[in-house]
């Protein structure tokens, strides 16, 4: 588990404490505007491992949609996949340094497999359980979003990334992105050489909303945004619908204000700020800390929610998201619904599929922070 980050000092709260109740008054809750932690490089490797909401994630616990196939396939290939790689016990790192070429055991196969699928057919669960099933000591597997691999070689630099990894059996990547040009050639020339160094790859991205009849048109635009590491990866499709909504309720309305603000007082550990400002804070953290931000909250809460205004803070709004899903943090707001965040522009861009995939996780956290409002 990550150290706890250290407390900070605490703005005047957006409300004082709720009037009524007896004894004690809670404490006020945190605000994350108030945070702006250092997260030195060697947490950001130590982190990287599947984040608290997969960490019970295995092959067994995956439920497939027995209205689609490809779900149950996939277990088996990746379960395959993982019984294939090498655990290797002995002292990699030295072999690194050795004299002479290297020559790593040729795998069977192919070294890498991506996921291609849409929201919420559990692809980070099967990418998370295949980090689980790979038999290698923890210390020689390494899990991430895109965006945090390319916040570690910003924090380590490319050769130093390429030692510090380069001794691992398995690297998994969830939500590739295409979008940065830059980004990605970095990402695919990093790859290339780890997997010269034998590490086994795993990735995941998501199909674009407005492509998803299009069968393969992740996967190929994958493979060929990654050029010569095509050959590597065998492409698995993975179909269904999101199963954040499957058969379950639609998300809760925005609650009014004083609800909120009563709930943040009412809850443990619970944070609570206005939206827009933080919005503004997140322009002067980097991403890479987001998640050192919600060190120690236990749920979130938001007054005035509105769209945001531009794509630089809606990327950023992304990145908070993700780092709130990861660690299962109930989100309650007041203002506008979740769907009401992006613009009819930008759920048409480019970016689109991190939009959808942002609404899509916030709706479950703010499912799960239902209980909390009623109270």
């Amino acid at each position: 588990m990550s150290p706890s980050e250290p407390s900070s000092p605490q703005p005047a709260p957006i409300s004082g404490p709720p009037a009524g109740g007896s004894g004690a008054a809670p404490a006020a809750p945190a605000a994350l505007t108030a945070r702006a932690p250092h997260v030195p490089a060697d947490r950001l490797v130590a982190e990287m491992v599947p984040p608290p909401r997969f960490q019970g994630a295995r092959f067994d616990t995956y439920l497939p949609d027995p209205n689609q196939a490809s779900q149950a396939e996939a277990v088996q290939v990746l379960s395959a996949f993982a019984a294939g790689i090498d655990g290797g016990d002995g002292p990699v790192r030295r072999r690194w340094f050795a004299k002479g070429p290297r020559k790593p055991a040729a795998p069977k196969g192919p070294r890498g497999v991506y996921l291609d699928g849409g929201y919420g057919v559990g692809k980070t669960h099967l990418l998370a359980s295949l980090w689980h099933a790979t038999p290698a000591p923890p210390e020689r597997k390494a899990f991430g979003t895109f965006v945090e691999l390319t916040n570690l070689v910003g924090a380590l630099g490319f050769q130093q990334t390429i030692r510090t990894l380069g001794d691992h059996r398995l690297l998994c990547i969830d939500e590739f992105e295409l979008d940065d040009p830059g980004d990605t050639v970095l990402v695919s020339t990093l790859l290339g050489k780890l997997v010269d160094s034998g590490v086994a790859l795993a990735a995941t991205s998501n199909t674009l909303p407005g492509k998803l009849g299009e069968g393969r048109f992740a996967a190929a635009d994958f493979l060929r945004e990654i050029q010569g590491l095509s050959a590597h990866f065998r492409p698995l499709r993975i179909d269904g619908e999101d199963y954040r909504h499957r058969g379950l309720p639609e998300a809760p309305a925005p609650y009014d204000t004083e609800t909120v603000i009563r709930t943040a007082h009412h809850t443990p550990g619970a944070s609570l700020d206005d939206f827009p400002a933080l919005l503004e804070h997140l322009s002067k953290v980097h991403p890479s800390r987001y998640g050192a931000m919600c060190d120690g909250i236990r749920a979130v809460c938001l007054t005035d929610v509105q769209a945001v205004p531009d794509q630089s803070t809606a990327l950023r709004l992304v990145v908070l998201a993700d780092r709130l899903y990861d660690r299962e943090i109930p989100v309650l707001t007041s203002g506008k619904a979740f769907d009401e965040l992006f613009s009819d522009e930008m759920l048409r861009g480019g970016y689109r599929k991190k939009y959808f995939r942002a609404i899509s996780r916030l709706t479950a956290l703010a499912r799960d922070a239902a209980p909390l409002a009623a109270g």
